[in-house]
C-alpha cells in the first residue's frame, strides 16, 4: 500500500511536468518552429499552418491523455478503480488515442506520396505502429478493466 501511495504521487508529479512541458510546446515551440522553417524555407511556407495544426493536435490528444491517466489516479486513490467511472476515463484515453492515430495515417500517407527520403517514411511508419500498438494495449486493457468491474459488482451483490 505504501508502494502505490508513493507510485501515484510520482506519477502525479511527473504528469503534472509533462503537462506544463506539453503547454509550452504547443504554445511556444511548435508555432515558433514553424515560423522559422517558413522564413528559412519559402517554398514550402504553404506547409506551416498545416503542420502548426496537425502537431498542436497531437499535443493536445496527449494532454488529454494525462488528464485522464490523473483521474484514474484519483480512482486508484480513493479505491474507485473498479467502477463505471473508470471505464469512462479509459474511453476518453481510448478515443484520444484514436483520433490521433486518425490524424497520423493521414499524414503519412501524405508524405508518402511526397516523400523524396525513405527514412522519413520509416520514422512515421515507426510513429504509426507504435500509437497502434498503444491503443491496441489500451483496448485489451479497457476490456480487463470492464471484466474486473463485472466481477467486483458481482461479489459486492453476493457478499
Amino acid at each position: 500500500m505504501i508502494a502505490e501511495r508513493w507510485a501515484v504521487t510520482a506519477l502525479r508529479f511527473f504528469l503534472a511536468a509533462l503537462f506544463g512541458v506539453l503547454v509550452m510546446l504547443e504554445t511556444f515551440s511548435l508555432p515558433g518552429q514553424y515560423a522559422h522553417m517558413a522564413q528559412q524555407n519559402p517554398e514550402e511556407a504553404h506547409l506551416r499552418w498545416p503542420a502548426t495544426i496537425v502537431t498542436v493536435f497531437w499535443v493536445v490528444c496527449v494532454q488529454v491523455v494525462v488528464v485522464a491517466t490523473w483521474k484514474l489516479l484519483t480512482l486508484v486513490r480513493k479505491d474507485l478503480i473498479f467502477t463505471d467511472a473508470a471505464i469512462k476515463w479509459v474511453n476518453v484515453m481510448v478515443w484520444a488515442i484514436a483520433a490521433a492515430w486518425v490524424v497520423l495515417v493521414g499524414v503519412f500517407v501524405w508524405i508518402g506520396v511526397n516523400a523524396d527520403d525513405p527514412g522519413v517514411l520509416v520514422l512515421f511508419f515507426l510513429f504509426t505502429t507504435g500509437v497502434s500498438v498503444v491503443g491496441l494495449v489500451l483496448v485489451v486493457m479497457r476490456a480487463l478493466l470492464k471484466r474486473a468491474t463485472e466481477l467486483r459488482s458481482d461479489m459486492e451483490s453476493v457478499i
